[in-house]
């Protein structure tokens, strides 16, 4: 497990081993664990996203992107 992404909108974890992305979106305190493809799609335009130069509304826009997928509640402990 590696945090590679946390910032205001989103949090992201990823499970290499298990070729997995956890996403959290913190504006709906909800999130998605991604595998294999999806897993694999979400990383390549997340580092594509930050390689640049993004604003917030950026990071907000690629969460769209997913927005369906995000329906598990957010657990903080």
């Amino acid at each position: 497990m590696m945090i590679v992404f946390d910032n205001p909108v989103m949090h992201v974890v990823d499970y290499p081993a298990q070729d997995a992305v956890e996403v959290i979106d913190k504006r709906v305190s909800k999130g998605v664990l991604m595998r294999n493809g999806a897993a694999q799609r979400f990383r390549a335009e997340l580092k594509a996203l930050v390689s640049g130069e993004p604003d917030i509304e950026a990071f907000g826009d690629l969460l769209e992107e997913y927005g369906s997928l995000f329906n598990q509640p957010a657990v903080y402990h």
